[in-house]
This record gives C-alpha cells, sequence and structure tokens, in this order.
C-alpha cells in the first residue's frame, strides 16, 4: 500500500483542459499543492511551455523561473510546478 500523496500524474490522467498530447510522453507534471485544486488549476510549466512557448523544455522553464521575474498573485513564484488558478 502506498503511504503519502500521489507524486506522479500520467499524461493520459491529466485533465482535459490542459490539452495535452497522448504521445508526448508517459507522465505530465504534477501540479505542487497549494490554493487551487488539480483539476481547477495549470501548471506553470505547461503554461509557460505549451501555451505561451516561452521554453521548449522542462529544464529551460526551471531557468525562467528561478530567474524570479515571474508573479503570481503578487508574489514571486520560484516552483515550476505551482498550480495557477484561472480566477
Amino acid at each position: 500500500m502506498a503511504r503519502g500523496p500521489k507524486k506522479h500524474l500520467k499524461r493520459l490522467n491529466a485533465p482535459r483542459g490542459w490539452m495535452l498530447d497522448k504521445t508526448g510522453g508517459t507522465f505530465a507534471p504534477r501540479p505542487s499543492t497549494g490554493p487551487h485544486k488539480l483539476r481547477e488549476s495549470l501548471p506553470l510549466v505547461i503554461f509557460l511551455r505549451n501555451r505561451l512557448k516561452y521554453a521548449l523544455t522542462n529544464s529551460e522553464v526551471t531557468k525562467i523561473v528561478m530567474q524570479r521575474h515571474i508573479k503570481i498573485d503578487g508574489k514571486v513564484r520560484t516552483d515550476p510546478n505551482y498550480p495557477a488558478g484561472f480566477m
């Protein structure tokens, strides 16, 4: 039996609102715990990589986030898996 929260998220089990490819890989970035639910949020990685096209890989997104230029709700966020809500 597994103990603790789930740490992985398969790409096929990701919310449909994220619009991920089926053949893009096995896993999807799981949002870390935060103010929004899993189904009602979008991880910062997907937002920067897939929506805004600022980066091509996860490591590039991490480098962008660590420059501390991204603010969500008025605070600098350095977690690439931070769940950014729609409202």
